[in-house]
């Protein structure tokens, strides 16, 4: 038997959450009134050949019943039934902006500024957050990568790290990117740009790669880069960071930042952390 409580911050994907657990043969209720949380677990675990899987969708719709959460959350574990919390989280920013483009109000500021009902939402659901098995957070993930995520621990089990790790390449002359988190500059290794067969070519190709790759100064970089990452990481997740984003920038963001990222993102794979590994190439396809 396995219960889910879905909850989370409005427009942080509770709702592709859900469909994702449904499709994947959980039974999914939306929006239960929490007095009715401890009878929906009763039947869930003490109904025989009922309901194997089951995920609730709670959060602020439920208004003022949030204050009795707690209660009866101590209702299900004195019956010694065992529930896991997924928590949808993504930044202030992130959610504005996809409440813009639905247009829709927040469910706690309705006819109001955004801002001021994400401030209360956060507010409400300090208790879950806090008391959350998994925390995801979507702001720099697709919904495709949202449901991978969420495949790797309720459908194959998988151990879970709530860290997201973005590897970015970028180019200097077009701005940092402003949501870096470690930001390394690999302007001084050689530049395939001035070779003319390389110059159309991008860290993407075989040719590029072997050329950046083929001096000792980028081997030797990339092996400080993961001893450090080797490092950094696992500490970033005790601490409860929940998004790294790593950005690696040339020139022009497209031969040796390209290169050396994807590079980056392989070895972070092969290290196995648990964590989400992403790779995006911000400036690769400018003039």
């Amino acid at each position: 038997m396995r219960l889910v409580i879905v909850t989370g911050m409005s427009g942080a994907g509770k709702t592709t959450a859900l469909k994702m657990l449904e499709d994947s043969g959980y039974f999914c209720v939306d929006n239960l009134p929490i007095p009715l949380l401890e009878r929906f677990a009763d039947m869930i675990f003490e109904q025989p050949g009922g309901i194997g899987k089951a995920a609730l969708g709670i959060d602020v719709r439920n208004g003022d019943a949030l204050d009795d959460m707690a209660e009866a959350l101590e209702g299900i574990e004195r019956k010694n039934y065992s529930y896991e919390i997924l928590f949808l989280d993504a930044s202030d920013d992130t959610l504005v902006k996809r409440y813009k483009e639905t247009r829709r109000s927040h469910p706690l500021a309705p006819g109001e500024r955004v801002d001021k009902g994400i401030t209360l939402e956060r507010e409400k659901l300090k208790f879950l957050k806090k008391h959350a098995n998994y925390i995801v957070d979507t702001s720099q993930l697709l919904t495709r990568e949202l449901k991978q995520e969420l495949e790797h621990i309720f459908v194959c089990n998988e151990k879970f790290q709530s860290l997201i790790v973005t590897v970015l390449s970028f180019g200097f002359k077009y701005g940092i990117p402003v949501d870096s988190d470690l930001v390394f500059d690999v302007r001084f290794l050689p530049n395939p740009f001035y070779i003319e067969e390389l110059k159309n070519k991008t860290g993407n190709d075989t040719e590029v790669q072997e050329f950046v790759m083929g001096f000792e100064v980028s081997v030797v970089f990339l092996d400080k880069l993961e001893d450090m990452l080797k490092f950094l990481i696992p500490n970033y997740i005790l601490e409860g960071k929940h998004q790294l984003v790593i950005s690696i920038g040339c020139t022009g963001g497209k031969h040796r930042s390209v290169t050396l990222a994807n590079a980056v993102y392989q070895r972070l794979k092969a290290l196995g952390t648990g964590c989400g590994i992403k790779i995006e190439h911000r400036d690769i396809k400018r003039k």
